[in-house]
């Protein structure tokens, strides 16, 4: 029994890369029968495929005719499907949105690509730092020198697959209620300007001025920002309210009255390089025990081997180690029906048999796919 607020939902996952298989976790990691359909062929389950776990594989031929019935088939035992081919793939394969929304029209059909179905970049190829690009976002990210980046954090699994996820679960919810299933175009690009909403209201408010590190929240105010100590280690600084500025300015021992002008932009860069004086004088380690846990807003920047064992996340649990992989907890959590990691990454086909079967294949079926080569030989 799958354990989580989504048990009871199936959703049939189209093997991709990157934000596709995260948002496949997320759904799986609070209860939902996420079935991916595979390319056939070898492949080795992986502990460290992170994004992969939880889910059974089946291996299967999408040039093989049978294939497509078989995938069909699962359509309609499905809430939800989710593809991120680019746009026109699944319709050349006879697996588009009209034919499976008439073979099962409750169907939730999400489609997520960088760019969207629709538009003039629609067919370009993309990454993350591409879709970011277009909305503002990476520009305001970085250095004064170069926009920079944030990870695949924006683009692919915030603005694409948490909003996939989303976009999902919202439509299930309307497809319960109406029995009318309908398809969810997810741009990544799309998303990463929804992220950037808040930004877009200060700029039209006059509060946010162009160029990077020239605004409060882009590292500009020496209020917001990292700072290097005296172990070359680093600490984020995020004292914004004046209570919380007094704070800071208390318990670094600063009694320079030049730091009373906060919120005045001109001396920002003057204070950056005073407080930088002061915390370069102790150690991350030293700096967490006098402002760790206090209302200053600070917390000392850690690397991925020391996030696991910070005491924070150590007593929410926030990191689990599975199959020797130290990886993410279920989020978020929820009190009567907690979420749960359902599975280790599974082998490509690992459970052809097993899956079909549970969605309503009989035995013969099986075995006719199997004749046909439309899914992997016998194990």
């Amino acid at each position: 029994m799958r354990q989580g607020p989504l048990s009871g939902l199936k959703v049939v996952e189209f093997a991709g890369i990157g934000p596709g298989p995260f948002c496949g976790m997320l759904l799986s990691d609070l209860g939902a029968d996420v079935v991916r359909i595979d390319r056939k062929g070898k492949g080795r389950a992986s502990p460290a495929d992170v994004t992969s776990r939880g889910r059974r594989s089946i291996g299967m031929d999408l040039k093989s005719p049978d294939a497509i019935e078989a995938c069909l088939k699962l359509m309609e035992g499905a809430d939800a499907i989710f593809e991120g081919f680019r746009p026109g793939v699944m319709e050349r394969l006879g697996l588009g949105p009209e034919v499976a929304l008439k073979r099962n029209p409750k169907l939730v059909y999400g489609r997520m690509t960088g760019w969207g179905q629709t538009g003039p970049y629609a067919h370009a190829a993309g990454h993350d730092m591409n879709y970011i690009a277009i909305t503002g976002a990476l520009e305001a990210i970085g250095t004064e020198e170069k926009p920079v980046p944030p990870l695949n954090l924006v683009g692919d699994f915030g603005g694409g697959a948490l909003y996939l996820a989303f976009g999902l679960l919202a439509g299930v919810i309307h497809a319960r209620e109406s029995g009318q299933g309908q398809v969810i175009d997810c741009a990544m690009s799309d998303g990463a300007a929804s992220l950037m909403a808040m930004f877009y209201g200060f700029k039209a408010s006059g509060m946010w001025r162009p160029g990077r590190r020239n605004n409060m929240l882009d590292g500009g105010a020496h209020f917001y920002d990292t700072y290097q100590c005296k172990d070359g280690r680093w600490v984020s600084i995020g004292s914004i309210e004046p209570q919380f500025y007094a704070l800071l300015l208390e318990k670094t021992g600063i009694t320079d009255p030049a730091f009373q002008k906060q919120m005045d932009r001109g001396e920002w860069e003057g204070l950056r390089l005073k407080l930088a004086e002061v915390i370069a004088g102790k150690t991350r380690d030293e700096w967490t025990a006098i402002m760790g846990g206090t209302d200053v807003c600070f917390a000392p920047v850690l690397d991925m081997d020391e996030a696991p064992a910070h005491p924070h996340n150590q007593a929410r649990q926030t990191f689990v180690e599975v199959s020797g992989v130290v990886q993410p907890a279920p989020a978020p959590r929820f009190s009567a029906t907690p979420g749960a990691i359902q599975g280790p990454p599974p082998a490509i086909g690992a459970h052809d048999d097993e899956a079909l079967s549970d969605w309503g294949f009989t035995g013969d079926e099986i075995s006719a796919l199997r004749a046909a080569g439309a899914v992997s030989e016998e194990a």
